[in-house]
């Protein structure tokens, strides 16, 4: 069988360059996660509400330059249905996370513990983690911050799919969008979709790790 986790790791660095720093956790019964670390330089002050930049409009932060975050070690094994009675060992949904933040604000590296639970929740809670799904930390992201939970955004604009051979599925790198309290209740109600029209109305910059809550009224 082949092995994943170098065909991943040689992916981020062809989308995000070479990884300027990288830590390990590992929890019992879980297999490492590793948490890679790119930094890069952003005066554009552009992007997209889908894990890639911003939603729209100016931002305080803007060319501050990029953190990101992704982890390394979750798609080693495919994601299972809670629901089934026995997992299938091959086949089956894998991906890794990816965190995009402004560089600067805030002690933002804190976050790699709170990563590497997440990527670990496939396999300690059973989950199938994908686009459109709420991941809570329960504590904030890092210190100060206002953020306690993310939502998975869609995969494929910053780091391309990784296709595997048959009958192995493809990794997906999906995007992780910071929610405050508020926003991640208020998506419970009005869903993922919503939200992110909110993001997009308002001109919210969801790399700002100082960011508030958007507006919900």
């Amino acid at each position: 069988m082949v092995d994943v986790l170098p065909l991943v790791e040689a992916r981020l660095r062809t989308a995000l360059g070479e990884p300027d720093a990288r830590a390990a956790v590992t929890f019992l019964g879980t297999d490492r996660i590793e948490v890679l670390r790119f930094t890069d330089a952003d005066t554009s002050g552009t992007g997209r509400a889908d894990g890639t930049g911003r939603a729209d409009g100016a931002s305080s932060t803007a060319g501050a330059g990029i953190v990101r975050y992704a982890t390394l070690g979750m798609s080693a094994q495919p994601m299972a249905d809670p629901t089934a009675v026995l997992a299938d060992p091959v086949a089956g949904p894998r991906a890794e996370l990816v965190l995009s933040v402004r560089a600067g604000a805030a002690d933002t590296d804190k976050v790699l513990r709170a990563l590497a639970v997440l990527a670990a929740s496939p396999q300690v809670e059973g989950l199938v983690v994908a686009p459109g799904a709420s991941l809570d930390v329960g504590d904030p992201l890092w210190p100060g911050a206002s953020f306690t939970s993310v939502l998975v955004a869609e995969p494929g604009g910053l780091v391309e799919d990784l296709e595997l051979d048959a009958p192995l599925d493809p990794v997906r790198f999906l995007p992780l969008l910071p929610m405050t309290p508020n926003e991640a209740a208020w998506k419970r109600v009005h869903g993922a979709g919503a939200l992110q029209e909110r993001w997009l109305a308002s001109g919210t910059d969801l790399r700002d790790p100082s960011r508030k809550s958007v507006s919900l009224d």
